[in-house]
């Protein structure tokens, strides 16, 4: 079993899970990429697993049930029309073909119907637009406490997780990354290896937990550097402060960084 890259319109990355021959895609917003991965591939669409419903996510999907006829799985609000099988929090996804399993979590933040998808065997988390390599989403419809709670739930899963977000905004992140957290020597040389990758023509993703929990600012906003930081920058009136309270700065401060 592989997780195959497909990358998208300007910064997305869609995934197909494979054995070499059924695939399931994950958040496919782009028909004709999907279908020319499977083309080239010599696979075969078995389903689809959708995290949340901007457009980016799901605009594939209508083009994809055209070809094959394959479940669909996402979030139990009427806001995706094309879902079949609706799930939630703490169930479990069975397929045969592939012979994969995955482990559903409800993560609100970015939008409140959001999911996430965690295959236990393999170690792979697919996070959708909630957790990204050295950032996470904005709150377009949850609040910080909700964001800030899904962030803490995907942070303790094991640490060698590979974590597939779906877009590549891991520079611009990690450059906040740094005005956040200056002193982070692990986050500087993450920086220099992204950096090479990128200059390359290489994904950063996936990351993984023990990576993010050791870079990503939004896992340490615990952090009494990253505190401090928000406090000298206006961001924060003083310490000590609460966890949340201290997201809400952190991720606002982003909002406005470009």
């Amino acid at each position: 079993m592989s997780v195959l890259t497909v990358p998208a319109f300007d910064d997305n990355y869609l995934w197909l899970i494979h054995d070499g021959q059924d695939a399931v895609a994950v958040d496919p917003g782009d028909a004709t990429a999907i279908l020319a991965a499977l083309e080239k591939h010599h696979l075969s669409l078995s389903a689809i697993l959708l995290t949340h419903h901007h457009a980016d996510h799901v605009g594939g999907v209508p083009g994809l049930l055209a070809r094959f006829k394959v479940p669909v799985y996402g979030p139990r609000s009427p806001a995706i029309r094309t879902v079949t099988e609706r799930v939630g929090e703490g169930d479990t996804i069975t397929l045969a073909h592939p012979a994969v399993e995955f482990r559903v979590t409800e993560v609100p933040g970015h939008t409140l119907d959001h999911l996430a998808y965690y295959q236990a065997q393999a170690g792979w988390l697919f996070c959708g637009d909630t957790l990204f390599a050295g950032g996470c989403g904005r709150l377009f419809e949850g609040t910080p406490a909700q964001m800030s709670a899904s962030l803490s739930r995907l942070a303790a899963l094991p640490e060698e997780t590979a974590v597939y977000c779906a877009h590549e905004y891991t520079l611009a992140n990690l450059r906040f990354a740094a005005m956040a957290e200056p002193g982070n020597v692990e986050l500087q040389e993450r920086i220099l290896r992204e950096q090479a990758k990128r200059s390359r023509g290489e994904a950063t993703v996936p990351s993984t937990i023990a990576l993010e929990n050791a870079t990503n600012p939004f896992l340490r906003c615990r952090e009494p550097a990253i505190v401090a930081q928000l406090i000298t920058a206006g961001k924060l009136a003083a310490s000590p402060v609460d966890p949340v309270e201290s997201f809400r700065a952190l991720r606002e401060w982003k909002n406005v960084v470009p």
